[in-house]
């Protein structure tokens, strides 16, 4: 599942034609059974089996990187890559992003590999982190453990770029007003 939910696909294509590919590629379903298939991941997904039809550059971000979701799971896998997969969508529809996978992740035992930047997601996803620096990890350990109290010096830094909401800050600016 790419950052880019447009990127990944030929945008032309439509949601079933998407979808189809891993069913027909990997011989899941018949043809008179992906029809129903489809639907069912649409529908697993989140989204209705309306959009079936509709062309990939004709849904929203969130409904995009739902069907990339979707085509992710077709194939029923152990281990799901996610490059950066919630990144480019708004708060709001990055939160049900996540809500969705770590559903997902709970019924269907999926072990995901979650690239991010964002330690925010980090800690809401993930049992376990790894820092890279340069390629070579600096750091690994429960994510908890990690994020809360890093010891490695791209692990400092990282937990040190991350912002934080100062609510003495924003309450002082707040009783000014």
């Amino acid at each position: 599942v790419f950052q880019d939910p447009l990127a990944a696909f030929n945008p032309r294509a439509t949601v079933a034609r998407v979808l189809d590919d891993p069913l027909r590629i990997h011989g899941i379903a018949t043809r008179s059974e992906r029809p129903r298939r489809i639907s069912a991941l649409l529908d697993r997904v989140g989204l209705s089996a309306d959009l079936a039809g509709r062309a990939i550059h004709e849904i929203s971000g969130g409904q995009r990187q739902r069907i990339a979701i979707a085509r992710a799971i077709a194939t029923k896998p152990s281990l799901i890559v996610l490059d950066e997969a919630v990144s480019a969508l708004d708060v709001s529809v990055r939160r049900q992003i996540l809500q969705l996978l770590l559903d997902l992740q709970r019924e269907e035992r999926i072990a995901y590999l979650f690239i991010s930047h964002d330690l925010g997601v980090i800690s809401a996803i993930a049992h376990r982190v790894v820092i890279l620096d340069a390629g070579r990890v600096a750091e690994s350990g429960n994510a908890r453990a990690v994020i809360g109290a890093p010891q490695s010096t791209i692990g400092k830094a990282l937990v040190t770029a991350a912002p934080k909401l100062n609510r003495t800050s924003t309450q002082g600016a707040a009783d000014r007003q």
